[in-house]
């Protein structure tokens, strides 16, 4: 195989013009150095790419078959030269980021459609989980960074970054019995049942003597979807999808409930990427928006 890159580039420029001329005057070069290299290339193929007996240049049935490999390996080439000027110029070549899944979707969605276009030969891997998954998987080495909402301090092996907050809310059922867009106490709350997050080595205070717990907003979203108690969700999740026609929030000024924050966190002693502190800054400024 010793066919080149830029002998694909004549021939497809010839197929595309119609003309060894035509292709020449594009390319720029003489109409016997393009000749001469697409017939070179035919040689190191072993086809006929061109009938040469009209006029102008008509693709041999082998020629439209091969036209169409040309055309992807020009762009397997292409991609290849950007990769490559990206990652000389000192642009990450991967990042493995896990993303807490109780964050608002979108500002993630947004964030990742910018990553796109901002850092087209970047190698992304994204990891889901629940606020302890996410940061379980920098412990464990899988991702690099994690952005999830505080559930409580932070280990010795990780650093850490502020980004921002998520609003919270008292959400029930759209049948449930408070609601009726009334201000509730917190006596009026505890005669049901309170469904609770649960994360490890963080106890989230109870407020009815009867509880349900689970590590994830979506499945109390959903439990409280279907009247099974009431609990504090971050707004973003009982506006997801469904959630909105299914729950409604309760106010409840005894509970005076804080904004939920959000951080960023990496192995202690670990070096950011570009990438990374693109991402702590654009996120930051995604949930200022909120």
């Amino acid at each position: 195989m010793e066919w080149t890159v830029e002998q694909l580039r004549q021939f497809v420029a010839t197929a595309d013009s119609g003309s060894f001329s035509a292709a020449a005057r594009d390319l720029g070069k003489a109409q016997s150095a393009v000749s001469t290299a697409v017939g070179m290339l035919e040689v190191d193929l072993g086809v006929v790419l061109f009938d040469r007996s009209h006029r102008n240049a008509q693709l041999t049935d082998a020629g439209r078959v091969l036209l169409l490999e040309a055309r992807e390996l020009l762009r397997q080439a292409e991609q290849l030269d950007q990769r490559a000027q990206a990652l000389s110029g000192g642009a990450d070549a991967e990042l493995a980021l896990a993303i807490d899944e109780a964050l608002p979707y979108t500002a993630v969605a947004t964030m990742l459609r910018e990553m796109a276009q901002r850092f087209p030969s970047l190698e992304l891997l994204l990891l889901n989980g629940t606020a302890t998954e996410v940061a379980d998987y920098v412990a464990q080495g899988r991702a690099g960074i994690a952005i999830h909402i505080d559930r409580g301090p932070v280990l010795h092996h990780f650093e850490q970054r502020h980004l921002g907050t998520v609003p919270q809310g008292v959400f029930v059922a759209a049948d449930h019995p408070l609601a009726d867009g009334q201000a509730v106490s917190l006596q009026a709350l505890a005669q049901h049942r309170q469904l609770l997050m649960h994360t490890e080595d963080v106890h989230e205070r109870a407020y009815s003597p009867r509880v349900w717990r689970s590590d994830s907003f979506y499945n109390i979203a959903d439990m409280v979807a279907d009247n099974l108690g009431w609990a504090v969700l971050p707004v973003n999740i009982a506006h997801y999808e469904g959630n909105r026609q299914a729950l409604r929030e309760v106010p409840c000024p005894a509970l005076a409930l804080p904004r939920l924050s959000v951080r960023m966190l990496w192995r202690q002693g670990a070096q950011r990427s570009p990438t990374a502190k693109y991402v702590e800054a654009r996120f930051g400024q995604l949930l200022a928006a909120i």
